[in-house]
C-alpha cells in the first residue's frame, strides 16, 4: 500500500473527532480551486462550526480543511451530493488515514490485522504499543508527553467510533461501503481500502 510512503508523522488530529456535520458545511462552503485558507475564513465568518469563534474554532477548521483537501473533486462532490450518512463516514476516515499516517498505519497494521486474525475486540493499548514501537525510530513521536499521547488516542477512537469501524463497546465493526464508493477508491488507489478491516483488498 503506497499512499505516500514518506510522509512525516503529522499528530495534530487532537481536537474533535470525525467531524461529519462540521465537515458538510465546510464542503458545502468550499469553492472548488480556491485556496483552503480562504474557505477557512468564509467558514469563520459564518460560523461554521459550533465552537465559539476564536482559535479553538479555526484550530477546528483547519483540521476540518486538512482532512477535505485529500479527498479529490470528485470524492468531495460525491460525499456532499449524493453518499449516504455510512458512505460520507466512510470518505472522512480515508481522508483523515491519507492525512495522518498514524492513523493509517493503525488502521492498517493493527485494526484490520486484529479483524484478519478474529479479534475482534481492540484495546486501548493497541494504541500505545504501536506508539511506541513506531516512537523507537521517530524522534517527533518520542517527544510526545503522555498526556498528549492520551489526548490522541482518546481522539483516534472517537474517530474510529464515529465512522462505524469499531462499536461503542470498542469491537471492530464490518464496513459497509456503497458498490460506488469502493469502485472511485479503488480508481484512486485500490491500497487504500485496507483502511476498512473487513474489505478484501486486491493482492493483498
Amino acid at each position: 500500500m503506497s499512499i505516500a510512503n514518506q510522509q512525516d508523522y503529522k499528530m495534530s488530529f487532537s481536537t474533535g473527532g470525525l467531524f461529519l456535520n462540521e465537515s458538510l458545511e465546510v464542503a458545502r462552503l468550499h469553492v472548488e480551486g480556491e485556496p483552503w485558507e480562504n474557505t477557512i475564513l468564509r467558514a469563520m465568518d459564518e460560523g461554521a462550526t459550533s465552537l465559539p469563534k476564536s482559535a479553538s474554532n479555526r484550530r477546528s477548521l483547519r483540521e476540518i480543511s486538512n482532512r477535505l483537501l485529500k479527498l479529490t473533486a470528485e470524492e468531495r462532490s460525491y460525499f456532499l451530493e449524493k453518499a449516504d450518512r455510512s458512505d460520507q463516514q466512510a470518505l472522512l476516515w480515508i481522508a483523515a488515514c491519507r492525512a495522518y499516517r498514524f492513523v493509517r498505519e493503525f488502521a492498517v497494521e493493527v485494526v484490520r490485522e486484529r479483524y484478519l486474525s478474529y479479534q475482534l475486540d481492540l484495546p486501548l493499548e493497541s494504541f500505545d504499543i504501536l506508539l511506541a514501537a513506531k516512537a523507537e525510530w521517530d524522534e517527533g513521536l518520542a517527544g510526545l508527553s503522555r498526556s498528549t499521547q492520551l489526548k490522541l488516542r482518546q481522539i483516534m477512537f472517537r474517530m474510529m467510533r464515529e465512522a462505524g469501524i469499531i462499536s461503542e463497546d470498542r469491537r471492530i465493526q464490518t464496513a459497509i461501503l456503497s458498490t460506488y464508493l469502493k469502485n472511485m477508491i479503488e480508481e484512486h488507489n485500490s491500497g487504500e481500502l485496507a483502511v476498512f478491516p473487513s474489505v478484501p483488498v486486491e493482492g493483498a
